[in-house]
């Protein structure tokens, strides 16, 4: 939403996805002067633009409306009392129950806002980083107890899940922060222990910044002169692909079994 054309990049992502028959939801990351205010004229761009496409995704929620989903990244920099003006029935621009509503999903990072969450009016919670320990709500053991906060307050809980992380070639000086990935076993651990709290959806946070070593997709051994990349030897180099369709699968049936 905020880099380059913003209009050609949505246009672009969903002609790609559609083609392609995969799903997309917008995550808004933090910009220059977003509130609830700047954030309303987004989500009436996004639903009026591509609302109708075919590769935007709408949840189904518990009343058996199909709305979009927005993640909303950095959350906590705009005070709860901001956001209740959008998220909340009475707010003073709210879109509930209007043709702009949807699911809107906050970043839980300090325990204290979860609180804040509940008071802004949005829908749920997502932890977002692949750091195990990294924060809060990054934290695995702090999972259960946020679930029962989020059940017991009609809240979503979506945990995120990540294949390890690493960003010392950038950060050097965060190596306290380096989640080796044990051929596979860090994100199968992590995934575990997110399928233990039976969450409705669980993110997974990944994509091509080698940089933060997220990347599932395949990879081979590649050298150059100033960055050693990372590979999955000695797995085949769609090692994460397979563990992630095959947790997917597992989920898909756990959920039945929940169900019952």
């Amino acid at each position: 939403m905020t880099m380059g054309n913003p209009q050609m990049i949505w246009y672009l992502l969903f002609l790609t996805l559609h083609i392609n028959t995969v799903s997309r939801w917008p995550f808004i990351q933090p910009y220059k002067g977003r509130d609830d205010r700047t954030l309303h004229d987004n989500v009436k761009y996004i639903i009026d633009t591509y609302g109708s496409h075919g590769a935007f995704y709408r949840y189904k929620n518990s009343m058996g409306r199909s709305l979009p989903l927005f993640y909303i990244y950095d959350s906590y920099l705009t005070p709860p009392e901001a956001w209740a003006h959008l998220l909340t029935p009475s707010g003073s621009h709210s879109i509930r129950n209007t043709p702009y509503d949807g699911v809107f999903i906050a970043l839980l990072v300090e325990e204290a806002h979860k609180r804040d969450i509940l008071s802004a009016g949005f829908d749920g919670m997502y932890t977002y980083f692949a750091s195990n320990g990294f924060s809060f709500g990054s934290s695995h053991q702090n999972w259960k107890a946020v679930k029962t906060f989020c059940d017991a307050n009609n809240l979503m809980f979506i945990p995120s899940v990540g294949p390890g992380y690493i960003d010392t070639s950038i950060r050097p000086w965060n190596n306290h922060n380096t989640r080796n990935r044990v051929n596979g076993k860090y994100y199968e651990t992590a995934l575990q222990a997110a399928l233990t709290v039976r969450p409705e959806i669980v993110s997974i946070t990944s994509f091509n910044e080698w940089h933060e070593g997220t990347q599932i997709e395949k990879a081979i051994p590649k050298k150059t002169l100033t960055r050693l990349y990372l590979d999955y030897l000695p797995h085949q180099p769609n090692l994460y692909l397979q563990l992630t369709r095959r947790w997917a699968e597992h989920f898909i049936k756990e959920k039945e079994q929940w169900l019952m």
